[in-house]
């Protein structure tokens, strides 16, 4: 389901690929997201919004792990899509990724679907 890929980044323990697909950018992190890889989704993120792509879609289906510097990563693409007029979605958390959110309450602060279908739709 990798329509139109327009990039990718890999170190190791985590992948990530994003695509435009209508009005969203959609950013699919694939494996552990943590203090040494979460650069290569901060980047891509930071990129989108600088290019005026302010609705992101986290496709969350493939991501196994996330601890507090991946949570961080996400809470400031928030606050800088939101401050361009955007906001990003979470797809598709598996339940060891959204206790993460639960526990620390960020999952209050995200617009969350069951599904990256869900999230792309208007």
């Amino acid at each position: 389901m990798d329509r139109g890929t327009v990039g990718s980044a890999n170190r190791g323990r985590l992948h990530v690929e994003v695509r435009t697909e209508g009005h969203s950018e959609v950013v699919t992190p694939v494996g552990e997201l943590d203090h040494h890889t979460a650069d290569l989704l901060r980047e891509p993120l930071e990129s989108a919004v600088e290019q005026g792509r302010v609705r992101l879609v986290v496709d969350c289906s493939r991501l196994d792990f996330c601890d507090s510097t991946g949570l961080n990563v996400l809470l400031g693409a928030r606050l800088r899509s939101e401050a361009e007029g955007g906001g990003v979605h979470l797809a598709g958390m598996r339940p060891v990724v959204a206790r993460v959110f639960e526990i620390t309450g960020a999952d209050a602060v995200f617009t969350v679907h069951a599904s990256l279908e869900d999230a792309l739709k208007p």
